[in-house]
This record gives structure tokens, sequence and C-alpha cells, in this order.
């Protein structure tokens, strides 16, 4: 009899396992297919690019939905493979291998792998090459530094990881959190628009392309199409119509996008517009992507390492980004929404570029007039064509309730920012570039208090 009891019950807590593996496959299998490959990404790139401990990172980056199912997430870094696996329960598995020289990539279901046969990452000679810190000399520079990476709410820590101040194209200070440096590579998230804003722009001092035509993609070259009026203006300045598609949902368009597809841009061209073109503003990681796409096609170039090199040779190296890395998806399409890894000072001297009106070392790279271009208002926002501005003093960024500026940053301030406060702040009237860099998910970065601390601190200097 106990035995029959118990054959009953092992039987009926198969049927009720299975029936949860189903319910979970149906209802939650996107979400959590996100949620590992979204994992496997990050920790690949601390472990072989950033070359910080991915452990720590990961206890870092988890956000509420993350650390609900913490406990079911299982990853192994394969230090010999260069590779991170992760899965759900043993389900929802995520593989992100890491190329010398591309950063890292996610490979979904059974595609293969792209060869990057003969690419070789030749060493970038830059400015600020020397290893050491450099400390503020002035007592209340070092301050404000020791102000940003306080933590004064250790409950929404800030996770202040570097900081870099030019001022007159002069390093005048820079600090560090423990296992990182002026060598390390830091994941700039959406800093990355910004970066691909100014490829767009090299390009069209090059004359290959210009922002007033229609975008160049195949799949909306039908004037049927709703898309086919979309200008390369429009998407840099996300009033394309293509929709807000950063949502607090589990599974909106970005992040689709980012984990889901072997080929983003392909991705990103089927999604139905929400706005006619040019009417409303709407924050958009798909047409920044599409931007990426359309650079490197304007370019030449086709795959990852092709990609990578065009990167390389027009942008990160003339600037002295020496270790900048612009990584791609499967289909070698550059992550222009969100994947750029790079140095602070690497991000410090993109922003000096832009204070020094598209010029480096006497050369101009990008045209005459696309800084202010870059920063010009947008509809009756406070965003530009690649860049945040200080425009706007009313009202807050749609969906995400934040607001469009720096308040206590002068009113010629703009900047690039990505999310957990990533951020290269530009301000002309001082000539002035802060890059700061972070795992903020709690936001209270103390942004603008590290920007008003810091000119305070420059104009009382003897």
């Amino acid at each position: 009899m106990l035995a029959r009891t118990l054959k009953i019950i092992a039987g009926t807590l198969l049927v009720i396992t299975l029936i949860a593996a189903v319910l979970i496959k149906i209802f939650a299998g996107e979400p959590l297919t996100i949620a590992t490959n979204s994992v496997s990404r990050s920790l690949c790139d601390a472990a072989f690019l950033s070359q910080v401990d991915p452990d720590r990172l990961f206890a870092e980056e988890q956000l509420p939905n993350m650390r609900s199912i913490g406990w079911a997430l299982h990853y192994h870094v394969d230090r010999e493979k260069h590779e991170v696996r992760a899965s759900v329960l043993g389900a929802f598995g995520a593989r992100a291998v890491y190329r010398e020289g591309l950063g890292c990539v996610l490979v979904h279901g059974d595609a293969t792998l792209p060869e990057a046969a003969g690419f070789k990452a030749d060493p970038i000679a830059g400015a600020y090459a020397e290893s050491s810190v450099v400390e503020p000399a002035d007592p209340a520079l070092r301050q404000v530094l020791d102000h940003a990476f306080a933590e004064p709410d250790p409950s929404q820590p800030r996770l202040t990881k570097a900081i870099v101040v030019l001022h007159d194209g002069k390093l005048m200070a820079e600090r560090y959190a423990p296992g990182y440096g002026p060598d390390t590579p830091i994941w700039g998230h959406s800093v990355s628009k910004s970066i691909t804003s100014a490829l767009i722009g090299i390009l069209v001092e090059q004359g290959k392309l210009r922002v007033d035509r229609v975008a160049p993609i195949a799949a909306w070259a039908s004037p049927q199409d709703p898309h086919h009026a979309i200008t390369i203006d429009q998407l840099l300045r996300m009033d394309s119509g293509l929709p807000f598609d950063e949502t607090d949902g589990p599974v909106n368009p970005m992040a689709r996008m980012f984990f889901l597809e072997n080929d983003m841009a392909r991705y990103a061209a089927t999604v139905p517009l929400d706005h006619p073109p040019g009417t409303v503003w709407a924050y958009s990681n798909l047409g920044y992507v599409l931007l990426a796409r359309i650079a490197v096609n304007a370019a030449g170039d086709g795959g990852a390492a092709d990609a990578e090199r065009f990167v390389r040779e027009q942008l990160f190296a003339p600037l002295g980004m020496r270790h900048a890395v612009f990584e791609t998806d499967l289909a070698g399409t550059p992550v222009g929404s969100s994947h750029v890894y790079a140095s602070a000072r690497d991000f410090a001297r993109f922003g000096q570029l832009y204070l020094d009106d598209g010029v480096v070392n006497g050369r101009r790279i990008l045209p005459e007039g696309w800084v202010a271009y870059s920063h010009s208002q947008t509809l009756k926002t406070g965003y530009g064509a690649g860049f945040w501005t200080n425009l706007v003093n009313e009202g807050s960024v749609p969906v995400w309730d934040a607001p469009w500026g720096i308040p206590q940053a002068p009113e010629d301030m703009f900047y690039a920012r990505g999310a957990f406060g990533q951020y290269i702040v530009i301000v002309p009237s001082e000539h002035l570039v802060i890059a700061r860099l972070g795992i903020s998910l709690h936001g209270g970065t103390g942004i603008g208090d590290l920007v008003a601390g810091v000119i305070t601190a420059l104009h009382h200097q003897p």
C-alpha cells in the first residue's frame, strides 16, 4: 500500500513538474532567455575584455527582476574557450564568445560563429598613455572626486568606477575604483549612440552620406513602405516614427533585438512605426543599430573585422582611444546603440573631439558645423542628434520620467549618456570634459554635483 502511494505521489510530482516546465516555456521563455543572454554577454566582456572579476560584476549588475531568479541562474566562465554560458535551471541556455580585438558576441541557437581570420587590432598610440593615475593637484578638486566616489546611501549604491576630467585639453584629474584603472575598457551603454553619430558625421565629411537623404535601408526601398521616407537625420534625432523601445516590460523591442536576434539591423528594419516620421520623439535603440549598419555599408565594409577596422582607423586611432572596442552582432553590424567598451580616458578623448569642434591634431574629421548640429534641439525635447542637451528645463523624458538635462550645469553643456550612470559631459564655456562611468542601478549618480563641483574648483584655482 505504501509503495503504491509513493508511486502515485511520484507520478503526480512528475506531472506537475512537466506542466510547470511547459508553462514556464510558454509564459516566461523569452524573458528568461533574455536574462541568460544578458548575463552571458556582460560576464564575457568582464572576464575577457575589461578583465575585471565576473563574479563581482554579476553581483553588482543585478536589477531587482534579475535578483528574483538569481538562485536559479547559473553561469560558467570558460577561460580556455574564451566564452561564457548561462542558463536557468539548465534551460534557456545562452552563449557569448570573445574574439580578440572584437569583444564578445552572442551566438543564438545553432548559429555558427564567423571567423575573424586575418584581423589584428594594431596598437593605437594616444595622449595620456601613461599608466599611472593623474591625481588632482588642487585640494578642492580632490574633494569633489571624494564626494563622487562616496556612497551616501548604501541601500542604493552609486558604484562609481571611473572619473576623468579634461580642462583646456589637459588631463587634470582622474580616479578609479579598486580593480579598475586607466587601461580598463568599461561598458559605455548608450554613450555608444554618440559614437555612432560621430561615425555618420565622418562619412558626411567624406561625402559618402547626407543626413537629409532617406535612410539607405534595402527593406525600406519601396515607396509604399511607411518607413521609406525616414531620413538619416530623423534616425539620429529619434523622431523617425519608430517606437519608444526601452520600456519597463521584460520583452520590449530593445531587449528582443539585443538578446534574441543574430541580425539586429534586419530585425530593427521590420519593426512597425508608431508615428509618421518627423512628428514625435521616441528613444530609439532600433534606429541607432540601423545607423551603424548604414555607416559600415557606406564605408564599403562587410563583416565584424571590417567594421571594427573602419571604426578604429576613422575614429579611435585619430583620437588616441587606445582601449576602445565597438562590438558587433553575429551578422557583423556594430551594436550602434549600446556596445562600445572603452577606458574612461578614451571616452574623455571622444568628448574632447566635440569640445574642439570635430578637429583633432589639426585635422578635421567631423564636418564644420557638425558639433552644433549634434546638440541642436529636436522638436521640443532635450535631445539633439546623438547627444543630450541642457536646453529644456521643464518636463521630463517620456516613459522614464527623468530630467532632460543636468540642472546644475551651464546651459551650453551637452552630453552623451548611457544606462546606469555613464556620462561624457562637454561644457564649451568652461573648456571642460568630464567622463563618469559606473554601475548605478538606482540612479543617484551625483552627476550634477560632480559637474558643478569641478567647475567651482577650477574657478577657484590659484
